[in-house]
């Protein structure tokens, strides 16, 4: 089995939560009864992945290294160990797309396998299987997606014969115009995994039309060679990025729970 190691990426200015990212990481902010960054954190523990990432804005960094120090400490009122990891900060001094961050852990991976979580973004199941196929696997990357109702407003997936990936459109009509109108409605959500070729992809990358270097472009080039595998995300997932998103999803959490094994 590869190595793996994980990568959250937990910046940006989070604008649309107005005045709450002014004073604190949108990622701190609570879902449920936890901080939105122990979501992506208890997903990649469950993985088996002990050695963690976090990239983080440049505002509010301390904050999550208060909260999080070293990624080893106890859940409160004496529930045991909440976390057993071994974690590593970097700080994005501007926004500058996914697939920089992802970029900026090439020496954290040390060539090994990564599995990146975006920060928000919150599953009902932590795709464990899937994950560890990934690290027993022959490389290349693997995507997860999910069926939803606003293509449009995503990054989706082009399948051609025998169901295999070919193309990854980002918002079809709008900023990809090869397609007046997205192909598919599965979407990609943001739960990644990469071999190490991901880093030399990701230097020949050019920012795209808002000046960043988009992700969505790093999954196409995999498509290109073949080498882009996807799965259908189990139950739920949302992206936690408005006021009522976050209070909608604490409450699904509390209902069904998350990142729960199958």
């Amino acid at each position: 089995m590869a190595s793996l190691r994980g990568l959250i990426c937990a910046g940006g200015e989070a604008t649309r939560l107005g005045e709450l990212t002014r004073v604190a990481n949108k990622h701190l902010l609570p879902v449920g009864r936890w901080p939105m960054i122990y979501y992506p954190l208890q997903l990649l523990q469950l993985a088996g992945i002990r050695e963690v990432l976090i990239v983080t804005g440049q505002g509010h960094a301390g904050q999550l290294i208060d909260l999080l120090g070293d990624g080893r400490f106890d859940e409160r009122g004496g529930g045991g160990p909440l976390f057993e990891l071994d974690l590593t900060y970097k700080v994005q001094t501007r926004p500058g797309g996914i697939a920089q961050v992802v970029g900026m852990a090439e020496g954290f991976a040390a060539g090994g396998r990564l599995v990146v979580c975006l920060g928000d973004n919150l599953f009902e199941y932590a795709e464990v299987a899937a994950i560890r196929e990934f690290a027993e696997g022959d490389g290349g990357a693997l995507v997860f997606v999910k069926e939803v109702p606003d293509p449009e407003r995503f990054g989706v997936v082009v399948y051609g014969e025998g169901g295999a990936v070919v193309d990854v459109v980002e918002k079809a009509g709008a900023v990809d115009t090869r397609y007046p109108a997205p192909p598919t409605r599965d979407a990609v959500v943001g739960l990644y995994c990469y071999d190490a070729a991901v880093f030399d992809l990701v230097r020949g990358l050019e920012p795209s039309s808002r000046g960043e270097l988009e992700i969505t472009d790093v999954n196409r080039a995999y498509a290109a060679r073949g080498r882009l595998a996807v799965r259908r995300t189990s139950g739920w997932w949302h992206d936690a990025g408005t006021h009522e998103a976050i209070a909608e999803i604490g409450a699904l959490v509390e209902r069904t729970g998350a990142n729960k094994v199958a």
